[in-house]
């Protein structure tokens, strides 16, 4: 008699960080992707620059490096400070920070960008959600293994 044994596929999971492993880890991604996604954009055209207040406002690289991070290390920074009183904050935060960089996508489509710089400069925004949830669900998954 022959005996087939069959396995399920491998789910990926999301490793145990620690906190600061998974901010860091987190802003240099999003930075990185988000250099990616305005290279792109620029290869097509975008010149991600508007005007603000009858100022000329040039947003890239630079602009893109300082949207990146600074947003995201002030947020997860809150978020892993407050999980050693509360964990439960960390799924919270999830949720806030995506909801948050979807909702502001409105004040980049509001701005005066060319098409192709509004579609990249969007996409940045959604590019930050997967980033903040695993890095979040990592430090939840470090503190929950502890």
């Amino acid at each position: 008699m022959t005996t087939t044994t069959t396995t399920a596929p491998t789910a990926y999971t999301v490793p145990a960080l620690n906190r600061p492993v998974a901010v860091l880890g987190a802003v240099v991604a999003a930075v990185v992707l988000n250099l990616i996604v305005w290279a792109v954009g620029a290869a097509a055209g975008g010149s991600f620059v508007t005007v603000d207040n009858g100022k000329l406002l040039d947003v890239a690289p630079g602009g893109v490096i300082l949207m990146s991070t600074v947003p995201l290390l002030i947020g997860l920074t809150v978020a892993v400070l407050v999980s050693y009183l509360w964990t439960g904050v960390l799924r919270t935060a999830a949720v806030v920070g995506s909801v948050l960089s979807i909702g502001t996508i409105a004040m980049t489509v509001s701005s005066n960008f060319d098409t192709a710089s509004t579609i990249a400069l969007s996409v940045m925004h959604v590019v930050l959600v997967p980033i903040m949830v695993i890095a979040l669900e990592g430090v939840r998954r470090g503190i929950a293994a502890k």
